[in-house]
């Protein structure tokens, strides 16, 4: 029998090993797929093609991404995330590379519809692996350093694919994260293990009831029935789904659109552009670690206030956005980074620690699957319909669109204000 001193010490080196795998891993997925806001305004020039079919390419991903999610939410529960994530990067490899090839429309959406849907496999079982592995009392702050993941690797994929699109072009806007999504898969199935009892540790239940394991063991799945009631029949996570959908309307119009704004409106170069955008994310992360840090402290592990009040504040920086246009190139930079302030901190909560929290741990990939699913249903309907609204009626409206959705998630979380999930088994 192991020593509690030699369990303590391996779970701390496992914990950190997986959580800087994870890490690693999640941000690699964000290269395969913001990429495409540097590359809208190349694909008009190249092909002619207006904002309203780029939008389609676009809400194409989202769709099926959302669709994905609620599929793979459930796959990831049964299967864990080792197989998943890494099966999902290497095929997002291969559709990135696909794309680069492609120059009909046609082919586009589809190409990257299935990009979406292999996107899917990466969160849900992230979700899952984080909940299998860290207890309850510290996901506040272990969310918001996952969040800081796809931020991190936002930031990373837009400042890239603006190089590549200024020095090399177009078709090496999708072929560099080809190879840096290969690398990540094989990266992730070597140092990735699904839970603590894979590796000979005490479950998560295990060590809070101070019971030692001698031998590894599945992590155990209760049942697709089970998962699927614990998320069906959760009225709170419902309301995070759809606060979620509201949320990626503003999220994702602004990570697909504003560097397009910012090349057409204030004459800026494309990798200029795309650096602008890049900071949003940046900004994010101390958004997500103050959110973290609310809601384990102040709010004591409720979920809702502090991304019920940073959203309001989302959709006034969104309106401060507009009144602004024109105005100094740092004024436009900072407010753009306040924007991704008041993003990414709800963001993180809504889809990291309330599934965990809501769903338990047995549940966590099915509730994060279903969360973000419909988050991105939000995030497809942003694509082609702020594409249209640019098109025909001016920035200023799908602006407009933007600061509804915050402010419409903003109310959803409110109501939320006072929940606080109960202690189970699994949690």
């Amino acid at each position: 029998m192991k020593s509690p001193e030699s369990t303590e010490q391996l779970q701390r080196y496992w914990r950190k090993r997986i959580l800087i795998s994870l890490w690693i891993s999640y941000a690699m997925f964000y290269v395969g797929r913001v990429n495409m806001g540097v590359a809208i305004p190349l694909l008009q020039d190249e092909y002619g093609l207006t904002k309203t079919a780029l939008g389609g390419v676009t809400t194409a991903l989202f769709f099926a991404y959302g669709v994905g999610q609620f599929v793979n939410g459930q796959l990831g529960d049964k299967f864990g995330g080792r197989i998943m994530i890494a099966t999902g990067l290497i095929l997002s490899a291969v559709f990135n590379l696909l794309f680069g090839f492609s120059s009909v429309l046609t082919a586009m959406i589809v190409i990257w519809a299935l990009n979406g849907y292999v996107q899917s496999m990466g969160w849900s079982p992230s979700v899952k692996t984080v909940a299998n592995w860290f207890p309850r009392k510290v996901r506040g702050k272990i969310s918001s350093v996952m969040g800081s993941s796809y931020q991190v690797g936002a930031a990373v994929s837009l400042i890239l694919a603006g190089l590549m699109a200024d020095y090399v072009g177009l078709r090496w806007v999708f072929w560099l994260p080809t190879i840096l999504l290969v690398i990540a898969g094989i990266h992730w199935y070597i140092r990735g293990r699904n839970a603590p009892e894979v590796v000979g540790l005490p479950s998560i239940e295990e060590e809070e009831q101070g019971v030692e394991r001698d031998e590894a063991c599945r992590d155990h799945h209760l049942g697709f029935s089970h998962t699927l009631r614990t998320v069906l029949t959760s009225r709170p996570i419902w309301m995070v789904a759809f606060g979620l959908f509201f949320l990626n309307i503003v999220r994702y119009g602004f990570m697909d659109w504003a560097p397009t704004y910012l090349f057409e409106e204030e004459g800026a170069t494309i990798s200029k552009a795309a650096f602008k955008t890049g900071l949003m994310p940046v900004a994010g992360i101390a958004g997500t670690l103050l959110a973290g840090w609310l809601s384990d402290n102040v709010f004591k592990e409720r979920r809702a206030p502090a991304a019920a009040i940073m959203l309001f504040f989302l959709g006034f920086f969104t309106w401060v956005f507009i009144q602004t246009t024109g105005a100094h190139w740092a004024v436009g930079l900072l407010v753009l980074m306040a924007i991704g302030f008041f993003t990414y901190g709800p963001h993180v909560a809504m889809v990291t620690a309330c599934p965990m929290d809501f769903g338990s741990r047995k549940a966590a990939a099915s509730a994060a699957g279903f969360i973000d699913g419909m988050g991105y249903m939000g995030a497809a309907l942003t694509g082609v319909v702020s594409g249209y609204l640019v098109e025909n009626h001016g920035w200023d409206t799908a602006f407009y669109l933007w600061m509804a959705g915050a402010l419409a998630a903003g109310v959803l979380m409110l109501m939320l204000w006072n929940y606080r999930p109960k202690i189970g088994e699994y949690h």
